[in-house]
């Protein structure tokens, strides 16, 4: 008995424009190709928008602290629930002008969260197909690390929680959060497993949440005090003075010897920076802080404040560190929130050759933004000179002991940075690199020229996503406008970078002559490094060399929604597919490819008609499946896997409905699957632990379905996940032996699951993006034994 398929709120054409767009090819060829096809870079853009805030002027005297809230700091090693910052505190304002201003502006200011859909909790009538072997269908039924001693602004408390929209005049705090990057938002997500016992499968529910927000270790009314006097190691005495600020583990304070001392910077000083971090603190869980390490391997670097002295004193770990003068952060407040061309010029140069330096040690910065850069005291011979603080999420990019770089690697769930200069590889949660400290640099140039940057704003738990989103979705052209063109040459060299790529400081620095003072003496910033480095290389004028640039794309291209294809090589063998079918033809597609000893190998969606390619190759012995209104029906899955079957191919539809296949004759002895409202990177990794692997994945609208198997065939797997199209990742992993299994993609993002299979297979694989279905494409591709192994409709360029 056949039953006609049938859904309301399919897209319905007529039967003679059905026939003309619905294909259905067979072909057996054979002949040999190879992968991988070329290197692509990716593609990050943002959109301006200039809403100057009212001036204010913040205390001069500042070291390696932060002027910001306490209450919205993320600390480092936060719970996995920890979504995103605390509501945002403004500046307390002294006049009544001003507070007016500044009211004025914080309607300007606004940037409106997106639409968030609700959930339907009605229950909808599923239908089902007929498949092919033993069992019929089943019936369907109804279904941050420290921030060591940043300062602390003076304000009123914001109102705070989801959806909150606010002003943004102060800085954002760094954090390096677990489940918070741009890939894994933890929204409110199901799993429902099948494991093994009863049939080798059950019913088990995952229900994971937003994320509590959580305050520092500081702001613990039971923490131990810091001591009045102090004395590390060989340090003389200094006598605590005043609190200078603090952030989510450490707070800094001024200390005054209390004898001896008549310099105003190195051992002998009168006045030094305290910088004090917990011995509970997540920084130090295992001894003194990770900072002390860098800073030991960097003492003595240009641009790096020295560490006179550290040790214990009590519960609390301290540096003894040379006092420094205003941050960037605080110039820019000073002259009015918009600085002059000249001086980010100057300070651009000199930020390049600071952060050379740094990467010649072997590390990166990891936190580069306008308040790690301070300037020496005032008054004093190095009041031009600009240092760069904050050491604590610097890492390390090549080996210590090979000298090798480090390996690449994609955690999509772990941000490390400030999300409002982070590179977008950091909010993906890419293993970090000197590309991520020059594009972190790149924002911070534009902030301080312009006065904002477009994603300034953004609130809620999704933050670093819709902030991730928004910068790779803006062209450089109109993130930097009005900004002279140096700027955009600056943010399209970074932004194009490799992981491994070693940058050229010397042309980077070459881009801004034009800006910079000829008179040293008028310059706002002393640019020695960036001199040396000139002299050393012999600054290359801007187009005087061929431009490394032009040997390959600028950008990867426009943001698009295309198809997405993957072919693997096979032995000739017989392969179908068909394209633009609905609901009510998708039983006779299906009956006739059994009929001819096909099976359903892998399903998409597009406009919510389907496409379906079946194959011989499947190793399958029976196969039924369910077109339903629900998104991954729970009720009749459950019915099929105690019936044996395990889920082989599904698809989502944007209006909610989804194609679910499930097959005898896989290898699988137990399966799982979670339906999330984010990509759930933080459950698979979990899964990957108890022995699943990703097996099949789909999307519909935002919403994303994994489906993981146990006894899977592969030995590794992987994720690659991109705003755009991932392709730099796509290319290492298949260096590394990796192969896609799964792909998926949403209007915003697309998701390339690669493993390493436990036998040898042919290696040779190829990806293909087209805007229209790729019928002739896939012809041309079973010439050369090439065929279509995973297919989805969604995220990727043009």
């Amino acid at each position: 008995m056949k039953l006609k398929l049938w859904d309301a709120r399919d897209i319905r054409i007529s039967y003679q424009e059905e026939r003309e767009t619905e294909k259905s090819l067979t072909t057996h060829t054979s002949t040999s190709s190879s992968f991988p096809p070329p290197r692509l870079p990716l593609l990050r853009q943002s959109l301006p928008k200039e809403n100057p805030n009212p001036n204010f002027l913040h205390r001069l005297l500042v070291v390696n602290l932060r002027r910001d809230r306490t209450d919205d700091h993320l600390p480092i090693g936060m719970p996995e629930n920890l979504c995103e910052l605390h509501g945002e505190r403004m500046p307390e304002l002294r006049s009544g002008a001003r507070q007016a201003r500044t009211r004025q502006n914080r309607l300007d200011d606004v940037v409106p969260q997106p639409h968030q859909p609700l959930e339907q909790a009605a229950n909808l009538t599923g239908r089902r197909g007929r498949g092919r072997g033993t069992n019929p269908a089943g019936v369907a039924n109804n279904p941050v690390r420290p921030v060591g001693g940043r300062g602390r602004g003076r304000g009123r408390g914001r109102g705070r929680g989801r959806g909150i929209r606010v002003i943004d005049l102060d800085p954002d705090q760094p954090c390096q959060v677990p489940g918070v990057g741009a890939g894994a938002q933890n929204l409110l997500n199901q799993a429902v497993e099948a494991p093994e016992g009863v049939a080798g499968k059950d019913l088990a529910m995952d229900n994971g949440g937003s994320g509590d927000k959580l305050l520092g270790a500081d702001d613990d009314p039971n923490a131990t005090p810091v001591p009045e006097r102090v004395q590390v190691g060989n340090s003389p005495v200094y006598k605590i003075v005043k609190k200078l600020g603090k952030g989510g583990f450490g707070q800094v304070h001024v200390g005054r010897r209390v004898t001896g001392g008549i310099e105003r910077t190195g051992p002998d000083a009168l006045e030094v920076a305290l910088k004090f971090e917990h011995r509970s603190s997540k920084g130090c869980n295992y001894g003194p802080p990770y900072e002390w390490q860098v800073y030991s391997s960097l003492n003595g670097c240009y641009g790096i404040p020295s560490v006179h002295y550290k040790g214990r004193q009590g519960d609390y770990y301290i540096l003894v560190m040379d006092m420094l003068g205003p941050s960037l952060w605080d110039v820019w407040n000073s002259v009015g929130q918009q600085m002059s061309p000249n001086m980010v010029a100057c300070i651009a140069v000199e930020a390049v050759s600071i952060l050379e330096k740094l990467h010649v040690k072997g590390f990166i910065h990891g936190d580069v933004k306008p308040e790690n850069f301070l300037l020496g005291q005032p008054r004093s011979p190095d009041e031009k000179k600009l240092f760069l603080v904050d050491l604590g999420l610097a890492s390390r990019w090549k080996e210590a002991s090979s000298g090798q770089h480090s390996e690449y690697d994609q955690r999509p769930d772990i941000f490390r940075g400030t999300i409002r200069y982070a590179s977008v590889h950091a909010h993906l949660g890419r293993t970090g690199s000197r590309r991520d400290d020059l594009e972190s640099l790149a924002y911070t140039l534009i902030f301080l020229i312009k006065g904002r940057l477009p994603w300034q704003g953004y609130q809620g738990d999704n933050k670093s996503f819709l902030v991730c989103k928004k910068k790779m979705s803006t062209s450089p052209e109109l993130m930097c406008y009005p900004c002279p063109p140096p700027f955009k040459q600056f943010l399209e060299m970074v932004t194009n970078m490799k992981f491994d790529e070693e940058p050229n400081y010397a042309k980077l620095i070459s881009l801004f002559d034009s800006l910079i003072e000829p008179c040293t003496l008028l310059r706002p910033i002393r640019i020695d490094g960036a001199l040396k480095v000139g002299q050393k290389r012999g600054r290359l004028p801007v187009n005087s060399e061929e431009d490394e640039q032009q040997k390959k794309k600028v950008r990867l291209g426009s943001p698009a929604t295309q198809w997405i294809s993957v072919y693997n090589a096979r032995r000739p063998m017989k392969q179908r597919f068909h394209y633009n079918v609905e609901d009510s033809r998708l039983n006779q597609h299906i009956e006739k490819g059994y009929e001819d000893g096909l099976f359903i190998s892998c399903v998409a969606s597009s406009a919510n008609l389907s496409a379906l390619i079946m194959d011989a190759g499947t190793g399958f012995s029976a196969q039924v499946y369910e077109s339903s209104p629900v998104f991954l029906h729970k009720e009749w899955i459950m019915e099929q896997w105690e019936n044996n079957f395990y889920i082989s191919a599904i698809a989502g539809a944007a209006n909610g409905s989804s194609l679910v296949v499930m097959s005898k004759g896989t290898p699988y002895t137990q399966q799982s699957y979670k339906v999330s409202d984010s990509f759930p990177f933080k459950w698979i990794s979990k899964k990957w632990k108890e022995g699943f692997h990703v097996t099949s994945m789909t999307t519909s609208g935002n919403r994303w379905g994994v489906v993981m198997s146990r006894n899977s065939g592969f030995s590794d797997q992987v994720v690659e996940l991109d705003f755009l199209y991932p392709s730099e990742g796509i290319h290492r992993r298949w260096e590394s032996g990796y192969r896609i299994t799964s792909i998926a993609a949403t209007p915003d993002q697309a998701a390339f699951i690669l493993s390493i299979p436990k036998r040898v297979v042919d290696e040779t694989q190829e990806t293909l993006r087209t805007s229209a279905f790729p019928s002739n494409h896939v012809k041309e591709k079973w010439a050369r034994n090439l065929y279509i192994a995973s297919i989805c409709y969604g995220r990727t360029v043009s």
